[in-house]
């Protein structure tokens, strides 16, 4: 037998061997991404190209896109659901660690919110729809259903091991995982396009970059007589760009999920899946000091208060954006070096941490790590420029220090908040101390062990000695190494996990609804120029948002393994 059908020594020996079809796993993996790419670059293609007035791409020509990207994604879908996970022996595995409750109810609750920001885009549509493409109309529409008929197949299917129709399987995950990062662009460019819109008509000033759409389709057709001058028009028009945070949110989270899905396609697993815990909301505050909760819903209310202060002060007239400024970056600096502190107070409790590490392979865990880094960049670009905007231009007043702490603060927090996030998903569950001496063969010194996993030790004889423990004799033997220590070490865990929640949540809300410091303080404007500098927020803020979003979902989970 070759080297790559033969068994491998973690696998069980019930589990399907390998046989030619997955010889060529890696080069089905290749054919799905050459596919996700190629589709994923038509669309930033277009969704780009609709945001200047002088490229001639209309914003009809995008809806068709993703209204046809949407279309077929509902198609493979429904066939995945009726005829792929019905097939015998499609789903012989399910992992433990994909589709966490969280991170299906964060999508259940975003996509909610997602339908509703449809119906006010439909409103807005039918608001002028006699001289409106009807593509404008059957966007929403489409959109809806698609919301719907994905956020069920998540839900129902993000833990399966699929083992049927590999090929086919890969190719329709990634390419609905495409679908949902073109959403997320679309969603993206458009709320940046308007908030430039809203800053150079509050400056006097033409706009940079505009949507190539309506009013410039609209004066084609029908003139003034396709304008928003309706009280209800406006009110459905404001109300789906404030929905926008949650469209933009579901897409990212239905990505990463897609993601682990496409990596479990033909993947074998032992039959002693990993630990998994699911918290009960009766026990989310049990075994806390009460003092990180208490501490994080106080700079939650404050927080919200700031970003209200904020909105109202620099929209309003009489000249009180600089104190909206100082007020925001004052609140920014607290919380963002309080979260610094506590991360790093987390990191320094686990170097007295007897928990092993856990180094089993799990593609859920590995793709929270590389979004967290990668999604930190965003902000680490942010802060940079703003560094050296801050110390090389002038004036040097209270704003200009307040901006250029801030910036520093942001890149301590990220880090010191990523240490801390990453190490504790690596370590393993209270109880799973490491062993002092290693044991010499495979089968000694083993006092509890599950039966199943001993037939993939290899020479693993039967012993006398080797019970199954039961339920009673777990609880004891983890309480014997329960130490009153190490309790407290875990509710001082749970504190610094469930305050850095909060902080990074209302850290979110703050960007996510419109807080735009970038422009209001002009010392950025004014060094790089309002067209680079916009480019650089545009590019990089959705980033940062998104890896607000993430270290919430990533911080329960550190919770929860606490």
């Amino acid at each position: 037998m070759s080297e790559e059908l033969a068994p491998r020594p973690n696998e069980s020996p019930l589990a399907p061997q390998a046989g030619p079809r997955e010889v060529w796993k890696k080069g089905g993996r290749l054919l799905s991404v050459l596919l996700a790419v190629n589709v994923l670059l038509l669309a930033c293609t277009l969704i780009s190209g609709g945001a200047f007035n002088k490229v001639a791409v209309y914003d009809t020509d995008v809806f068709a896109l993703l209204t046809t990207m949407m279309l077929l994604a509902v198609l493979w879908i429904l066939f995945y659901l009726l005829r792929t996970v019905r097939y015998p022996g499609a789903v012989p595995y399910r992992d433990a660690h994909a589709g966490p409750i969280w991170l299906r109810g964060g999508l259940v609750l975003f996509g909610v919110c997602t339908l509703v920001m449809d119906v006010f885009k439909t409103g807005y549509y039918s608001s002028f729809f006699e001289c409106q493409s009807a593509i404008k109309i059957l966007h929403p529409l489409i959109q809806a259903v698609f919301v719907m008929i994905q956020t069920y197949f998540l839900w129902v299917s993000a833990k399966d091991c699929v083992h049927v129709h590999l090929d086919l399987t890969r190719c329709g995950l990634m390419f609905t995982l495409t679908t949902n990062l073109a959403i997320w662009m679309a969603a993206v460019v458009d709320e940046s396009v308007h908030q430039a819109h809203s800053y150079s008509s509050s400056h006097g000033n033409a706009s940079h970059t505009r949507l190539a759409s309506d009013q410039r389709a609209g004066n084609a057709v029908g003139g003034d007589s396709c304008l928003c001058s309706t009280a209800v028009c406006q009110i459905f028009q404001q109300g789906y760009f404030y929905l926008y945070p949650f469209n933009i949110e579901y897409s990212l989270f239905a990505s990463t999920m897609l993601y682990v899905m496409w990596k479990n396609v033909g993947r074998l697993l032992t039959s002693t899946p990993g630990h998994s815990h699911t918290p009960s909301p009766v026990s989310l505050f049990r075994e806390t000091f009460f003092a990180g909760p208490v501490l994080g819903l106080l700079l939650f209310v404050a927080g919200l208060a700031v970003f209200i202060i904020y909105e109202v002060q620099v929209s309003g007239e009489g000249g009180r954006t600089q104190q909206a400024l100082v007020i925001y970056y004052s609140f920014n600096i607290v919380c963002l070096g309080l979260t610094t502190l506590v991360s790093l107070s987390g990191s320094i409790i686990y170097r007295f941490d007897r928990r092993a590490m856990d180094h089993h392979k799990n593609p859920t865990r590995t793709l929270d790590v590389a979004l967290l880094m990668g999604a930190a960049l965003g902000q680490y670009a942010i802060s940079y420029y703003s560094i050296v905007a801050v110390v090389v231009g002038t004036p040097q007043d209270l704003l200009a220090g307040l901006n250029l702490t801030h910036a520093l603060l942001m890149i301590a927090q990220h880090t010191f908040q990523n240490m801390f996030i990453i190490e504790s998903l690596h370590r393993g569950p209270p109880g799973a101390e490491p062993h002092s001496t290693p044991p010499k063969e495979p089968c000694q010194g083993l006092t509890f062990t599950n039966q199943d996993a001993l037939h993939t030790l290899p020479a693993c004889p039967p012993s006398p000695g080797l019970v199954s423990p039961s339920p009673a004799d777990q609880q004891e033997a983890v309480g014997i190494v329960s130490t009153p220590r190490s309790h407290w070490r875990r509710r001082c865990l749970k504190d610094i996990a469930l305050f850095l929640l909060l902080c990074n949540v209302i850290l979110w809300i703050m960007p996510a609804f419109g807080a735009r410091p970038h422009f209001s303080n002009t010392v950025e404007v004014d060094f790089y120029g309002y067209s680079l500098w916009a480019a650089i927020v545009n590019i990089c803020l959705p980033f940062g948002i998104f890896y607000r979003m993430h270290a919430v979902s990533s911080l329960l989970e550190v919770y929860v393994l606490s």
